[in-house]
């Protein structure tokens, strides 16, 4: 199992760095546009409403974006909490715990696919 997680390690960082930058980014101005510019005013509440919202699902590249900001983040979260095990227990149980969070990771990865085709 420890040479398939050093042969898959560009990859799982590769997704862990745009984990990082979906969650530094977009998740961040989401969270300005939904917790402060609407509530003061500054955006118009019509601008998440349901309508556009379900446009944005309905286009291809909407889609893309929705997939990305559920499915990047959770690959994120799995490589801290590998490292936070690792940090816990050392070596001994990393067969154990990377397989279970990334496998968790790829699930999550699955059901947004299917979520995010089936709008």
């Amino acid at each position: 199992m420890r040479h398939l997680l050093l042969k898959l390690e560009p990859v799982i960082w590769l997704l862990f760095g745009q984990g990082i930058m979906i969650g530094t980014m977009l998740l961040t101005a989401y969270l300005a546009i939904v917790g402060l510019a609407i509530p003061l005013g500054i955006v118009p509440a019509e601008a998440l409403s349901h309508e556009r919202a379900l446009a944005l699902g309905g286009s291809l590249i909407g889609r893309v974006v929705l997939f990305a900001l559920i499915a990047l983040p959770l690959w994120k979260g799995a490589h801290h909490v590998r490292s936070l095990s690792l940090d816990f227990s050392g070596q001994a149980r990393d067969a154990v715990v990377a397989p279970l969070l990334y496998g968790l990771a790829l699930l999550g990865n699955v059901l947004a696919l299917v979520a995010v085709v089936r709008l």
